[in-house]
């Protein structure tokens, strides 16, 4: 029942916003190939598959910019930015296939990662896309910045029923009507009086991980700083 709840609470998962119909290449497609594929299907970049359908690598716009840009050699370019230039450049620079222009090892996700996962790891990698990959590491899918950000377009009234019985209803079931929310472009405040303040804490952390929601206001009224009842203090005698 637990890990039901703790499911319930977390993002969507990438097998929900994911696009499946997935344009790929193979590492041995030629460099005007994918030119023409990238132009054909407007997307930013492709998974490169080898002989099996493992996803090897991605190779994006950016990395055929690279060739276009560089493809003169450092002679064609400023002296500064000649000097910025690194080796991995250059190699790109001289690259005729998918397996030597691509971006390897990939950065891959799973099909029941959290959006949540899906997004931190486009924001540290720097990345726009990420291919989702089956156990065998076999393409089943693509997640874009669009895709992630696609989890906050989400009525107010469904953010709010999930908080109402995923939340309060757990924490307080003979009486959930203790707190109050209220949502307003998935942003959500909270209203109430827990028992604890470590209560009021844990039901915010967890309202901040329903699907939709961007920031949560915690109007709790707190109960006043003192000992917990529960607490009982020791005592030792003296020697």
């Amino acid at each position: 029942m637990e890990n039901e709840r703790q499911v319930r609470e977390m993002n969507a998962l990438v097998k929900d916003v994911m696009t499946t119909q997935v344009f790929a290449v193979r590492y041995d497609t030629p460099f005007t190939g994918i030119a023409a594929a990238l132009r054909r299907f407007r997307v930013g970049a492709f998974p490169v598959l080898d002989d099996a359908g493992r996803v090897i690598g991605v190779v994006s716009e950016s990395d055929l910019l690279t060739k276009q840009a560089l493809g003169g050699g450092e002679d064609e370019m400023p002296g500064r930015i000649t000097g910025l230039l690194r080796q991995h450049d250059m190699e790109k620079a001289r690259a005729t296939t998918a397996e030597t222009l691509m971006t390897s090892p990939p950065i891959i996700i799973r099909p029941d990662d959290p959006v949540e996962y899906a997004a931190r790891l486009m924001y540290l990698r720097r990345v726009k896309h990420l291919p989702v990959v089956d156990e065998a590491g076999k393409l089943t899918g693509i997640v874009s910045r669009t895709d992630v950000l696609a989890v906050y377009d989400r009525p107010d009234f469904e953010i709010g029923e999930d908080i109402r019985r995923d939340i309060f209803a757990v924490e307080i079931p003979a009486d959930p009507g203790t707190f109050n929310v209220s949502v307003s472009s998935g942003i959500v405040t909270l209203t109430g009086r827990p028992r604890t303040c470590a209560q009021g804490h844990d039901i915010v952390k967890r309202a901040r991980h329903v699907q939709g929601v961007v920031a949560v206001r915690d109007r709790f009224d707190y109960p006043p700083a003192g000992p917990d009842p529960f607490d009982v203090l020791a005592s030792f005698p003296f020697d």
